[in-house]
């Protein structure tokens, strides 16, 4: 029996996915792990809520580096930077030295970095991005050492978000602004991105349609310039998207595709012999377009670290691709899609048809009933629904019913007369769904 050698960049869960898969089916063979944090199997999504104190630091794992290592038979190197990668060997900076390894296959899963805006005074101390857990822990640790009662945050996506809430219920005076006209521009449609605003309002400083400039203090940062004004800040958070981290693939020549992630085929093989990527750092399809794209969330991260460790260790599966199935909140107000907006639908030249309704969450005499918008888009000649965008309260069910729905192409008359439960207590006998299917007409 052959021993091969697996390398995998990369400990986060696409990483550590790939790992325990391969180890699974081949135990024989010498799986290493090079994570140049000291943190592994982490979960990013968790950040925002470490510094806002619902989680301890420590749950950011999943799992601790000595389950990898004892559990799984994982040779797992942390605090390790991969520096550079050629055919068939890697060199390693660790703490002792760096280190050449050898490898039969390669896995990237290196995740992605954040986009940092060329903004003057950025490296002040008490400016930070909040995308690792080291981050979380540094956010932590300076509120603990310093009075900081004005946040700024700057971005108007996921992450922007969840971060100003984390303040905002700490009793912070919390100003987020953005250079885009609207909050979750990219991801959401007006109607929806309306509701979230004045959610937004109610509770911090919102400022759009502003460009951030500079910041501003003597030993620490003190103030935010912007195009329109200048604001108190005793803390900063940057938030302003995220890179897949590509460097290291283009050393090894492996093509970069068109959303300027690593291409990757259904097998999450790359163009070079071997060489596979996942999670952040990979591009992938969509279900309804067919075109690539590059969605990172930890969802499809995982699986497709599974898919990669899968077809290495020779268990063929294939990836099938993403929908941008997402879901946040901002204090009591739940934000999630799936599919395409009617923004994209157009823009993909879909002739379509929408519907935009105000509903409940159970019947109207049973006590706990709550307001849920929902908006649907479906391709006007077959009915096919093209996507689903929700915000209020209980989405999470109909988002993720939605997402099934386009994985299997429904129809709006599918979606019509879907057997779904009913019962007081949890929903109304027209659920939404029922009713935006009804709306949109089939």
């Amino acid at each position: 029996m052959v021993m091969k050698k697996v390398v995998i960049i990369g400990g986060g869960a696409a990483g550590m996915s790939a790992a325990s898969r391969v180890k699974r089916l081949k135990p024989e063979w010498d799986v290493k792990v090079f994570e140049a944090t000291e943190w592994v199997s982490h979960a990013p999504c968790g950040v925002p809520y470490v510094v806002e104190g619902i989680s301890p630091k420590e749950k950011l794992m999943h799992y601790p580096p000595e389950f990898f290592i004892k559990k799984r038979g994982i040779d797992l190197h942390l605090n390790a930077e991969v520096i550079e990668v050629e055919q068939g060997s890697v060199r390693v900076r660790e703490k002792d030295g760096e280190h050449t390894y050898e490898w039969d296959y390669l896995v990237f899963a290196n995740g992605a970095s954040p986009r940092i805006p060329n903004i003057e005074g950025i490296d002040l101390k008490g400016v930070f991005t909040a995308d690792l857990p080291p981050d979380a822990v540094a956010i932590r640790e300076y509120m603990e050492k310093n009075d900081v009662r004005d946040v700024l945050v700057i971005g108007t996506g996921y992450i922007a978000l969840e971060m100003a809430e984390a303040f905002v219920v700490q009793g912070k005076n919390v100003t987020l602004i953005g250079r885009s006209e609207r909050i979750l521009r990219k991801t959401f449609d007006k109607e929806i991105t309306d509701i979230v605003e004045a959610k937004l309002r109610e509770h911090l400083n919102l400022r759009l349609n502003e460009s951030t400039l500079r910041t501003e203090g003597k030993d620490r940062v003190e103030k935010v310039i912007t195009d329109a004004g200048e604001y108190k800040a005793d803390l900063v958070i940057i938030a302003t998207g995220i890179k897949p981290n590509t460097e290291l693939a283009e050393q090894l020549g492996v093509k970069i595709g068109e959303t300027g992630a690593i291409w990757t085929n259904e097998k999450m093989q790359t163009s070079v012999e071997n060489v596979y990527a996942a999670g952040d750092v990979a591009e992938t399809r969509h279900l309804i377009t067919g075109k690539r794209v590059w969605i990172p969330l930890a969802p499809p991260g995982n699986k497709m670290g599974y898919v990669a460790g899968s077809n290495i260790a020779g268990a063929e599966i294939s990836f099938p691709g993403v929908l941008g199935t997402a879901i946040t909140k901002f204090m009591d107000l739940e934000i999630g899609k799936t599919g395409l907006t009617e923004g994209e639908a157009l823009k993909e030249g879909y002739d379509v048809k929408t519907a935009f309704i105000e509903a409940r969450t159970k019947p109207h005499y049973y006590p706990g009933a709550k307001k849920i918008w929902l908006k649907a888009v479906a391709d006007k000649e077959t009915g096919r629904l093209l996507g689903l965008q929700a915000v209020g309260a209980e989405i999470l069910p109909r988002v993720d019913a939605l997402a099934i729905a386009l994985q299997a192409g429904f129809t709006t008359k599918d979606l019509f007369f879907a057997d779904l439960a009913y019962a007081p207590p949890f929903a109304p006998v027209w659920d939404p769904l029922v009713i935006l299917a009804r709306v949109l007409k089939f």
